[in-house]
């Protein structure tokens, strides 16, 4: 007891500040007992998914459809005694409650008994999800205007009257005041809400697809969601903070796959100038090299495709330019071999790459000084600056890439699993690689924590300051640096594939990390560096896909890394074979979810016709994890300890209980 009051004694202005919140031994006693109780609930369901590259619907799908949870929870309630087809709408009708109904209403059914149906089974998988959570955060969840018919239905007691007849009279007074359609919509976003409690984001929210914006708004409106960020990511994060390279890379992206609605309806950047100055410099150029990618037959007449691509060869011209200033500024990105612009012989019309000359496809850029390649025209800059100026003064792009700060990081370290989008970089025999920036070494986890400092530094330092221009730098580097973790590869070949012939020119030698990974002592070795159970820990990768079609499997190193790129990105379906992986752990192990391609959300609603998954339940529990088992559980108990102190304080007399 001498012991424990040196304790509270030492605590002491601590404790004074938690009694604020718990100002009397009553209610602090309260507290404990609540997070006792809480300890011994089923952990909460984690969802992983990554690589989402702007593909708005099938992400939509699958958080709505918590890739097969909330499936799973309708069979379990429903059962086999209701056909698989009404399983399935009804499913939908959680998916996209409002959508659902319009097409429900429209097909002539009775409506006050497909109401009552729905209602009562509705309440049936709300009281199943529900179970997995306190009491006071289903409470805390329940939606605005429901909060007392939810919350009696979900926990009302019957031991003195028909459970039947009270239900009845409320589903009855639902239908009969005209709000079935508003509390089925709001049930279905409850279920969605307490069947997941954590959504973990592993990188690549942004480019190829068309609205990325449209998924931010989302994450922003979950209850619970962290970022990992991907090289795509910090793309546009550059972008945002106005450096010139990654505005640059942004559009270079965006017009190769002639995807202006992320940029122009997404986030109102105007590229007029860009398209006014293309179209006088590069009006009798020759743009075949820069035509887009993907385009479907008859998409697009020859006219508008050729304006699109001498915008693209006007901005990837500006690209190349940028970044020899950028290799310039920053000798110790060693990142000598990129400045290729510097490297064309325009007489023989070659470039010299690793000390071979290989032939340019095109040396028509008008714009380009042979004897000064990498330096802007006025027009040029002229043309950037005002790029740049739109990207740093779109309201919207600015709310979502400070969500992505404030929800996001390098890496993540949760319930044994450590979460990071590309690579912790290593060297051929599969120790750390030892990067020098600024005159210092890092490697393994140190690496990552730089450069996490540098990306926010990019963003956050005071415009016009050199630590600003450095932190910009480094979020390209982060996008294409040849030892950045975000991007894993020896070197980002964008000149190569638009001018070089040569194939072999084209090839971006992978990190050995993803050479050595297939090793469980690696894995290990790297969760060991970031304080973690090797034993019982496992890496959550995305950023590389999955060529299932070639035999390749998703998990490695004897079950400690799992690679789940989403594949979302419609581009990846041929080499992988499917539409990529998504991850879920529950309180009974960990499963992973393999996806066929997304048809549409139209095709989903119309014919209940959800994404094809296939569940592989790779590692059960041997016995059911409980909160008291996870990080917050931790946390928690950390929590009752204080509180108990605080017990103990009122009763010394130390704090004066305030009543």
């Amino acid at each position: 007891m001498i012991q424990d009051t040196v304790t509270i004694k030492e605590n002491l202005k601590y404790l004074q500040l938690l009694a604020r919140d718990y100002p009397s031994i009553a209610e602090a006693s309260s507290e404990i007992i609540n997070l006792e109780a809480q300890l011994k609930l089923p952990k909460g369901t984690e969802h992983f998914m990554s690589d989402i590259h702007g593909e708005h619907e099938a992400f939509t799908h699958i958080l709505n459809n918590a890739s097969g949870v909330i499936k799973e929870k309708v069979d379990t309630v429903l059962g086999k005694t209701v056909p698989a087809a009404e399983r399935a709408s009804f499913a939908t009708l959680i998916y996209y409650p409002a959508q659902k109904l319009r097409q429900i209403r429209n097909s002539g059914v009775d409506m006050m008994e497909w109401y009552r149906i729905a209602l009562y089974r509705l309440i049936d998988v709300c009281r199943l999800v529900a179970s997995k959570n306190t009491r006071r955060f289903v409470r805390q969840s329940l939606p605005e205007g429901f909060e007392y018919i939810i919350d009696e239905l979900l926990h009302a007691h019957f031991e003195d009257h028909s459970k039947e007849m009270y239900y009845d009279r409320i589903v009855s007074a639902i239908i009969d005041t005209g709000r079935a359609d508003a509390f089925i919509e709001a049930l279905s976003e409850l279920i969605k809400k307490l069947a997941v409690c954590k959504l973990h984001i592993v990188g690549d929210i942004f480019d190829r697809g068309k609205r990325p914006d449209i998924i931010m708004d989302m994450l922003m409106s979950h209850h619970a969601v962290d970022i990992q960020w991907g090289n795509h990511d910090v793309l546009w994060m550059g972008a945002a903070s106005g450096s010139a390279s990654c505005i640059a890379n942004v559009i270079n992206n965006s017009l190769s796959y002639d995807n202006l609605e992320a940029l122009e309806d997404a986030y109102g950047i105007n590229l007029r100038p860009l398209a006014q100055f293309a179209d006088e410099i590069y009006k009798n150029s020759n743009v075949d090299n820069f035509m887009p990618k993907n385009i479907e037959d008859g998409a697009y007449d020859l006219k508008s495709m050729k304006r699109v691509a001498r915008m693209h060869k006007a901005i990837a011209i500006i690209l190349f330019k940028v970044e020899c200033g950028i290799v310039n500024r920053n000798p110790d990105f060693d990142l000598e071999d990129r400045k290729l612009l510097e490297k064309i012989d325009f007489e023989s019309g070659t470039v010299t790459i690793n000390g071979k000359a290989y032939p340019v496809k095109d040396i028509d850029f008008p714009t380009v000084d042979p004897k000064n390649p990498s330096a802007l025209t006025q027009e040029e800059s002229q043309v950037i600056e005002k790029l740049r100026l739109n990207f740093m003064q779109s309201e919207r792009l600015a709310i979502h890439i400070r969500f992505l700060y404030s929800k996001g990081s390098m890496y993540r370290i949760e319930n044994g699993n450590l979460l990071f989008h590309g690579a912790v970089p290593l060297n051929d025999v599969g120790n750390f690689a030892k990067v020098t920036f600024d005159g210092v070494e890092y490697s393994g986890r140190r690496l990552m924590d730089y450069c996490e400092r540098m990306a926010r530094q990019g963003y956050f330092a005071a415009e016009g300051t050199p630590q600003r221009k450095r932190g910009q730098d480094f979020l390209w580097y982060l996008w294409c640096g040849k030892n950045s973790p975000l991007f894993g590869r020896s070197k980002m070949t964008t000149f190569e594939h638009l001018l070089v012939e040569d194939k072999t020119t084209w090839a971006e030698e992978k990190n050995p990390y993803y050479r050595c990974i297939d090793s469980e002592y690696v894995a290990r070795f790297i969760l060991t560096e970031f304080g973690l159970d090797p034993a019982t820990s496992h890496i959550v990768n995305g950023h590389v896909p999955v060529r299932v079609a070639d035999g390749e499997k998703p998990i490695k190193a004897g079950g400690h890394l799992i690679v789940i790129d989403g594949g979302f990105c419609k581009a990846y379906h041929k080499k992988t074979g499917i539409a990529g992986y998504t991850l879920v752990y529950s309180s009974r192990g960990l499963s992973l979810r393999s996806h066929e391609p997304f048809e549409s959300v139209q095709c989903a609603i119309q014919q209940n016709k959800d994404i094809a998954s296939t569940v592989d339940v790779f590692e059960t529990m041997k016995k059911r994890l409980l909160i008291e088992d996870t990080d917050e559980g931790r946390a928690q108990m950390n929590d009752i300890r204080e509180l108990e102190q605080l017990l103990a304080a009122y009763r010394l007399g130390l704090i004066k209980e305030r009543k």
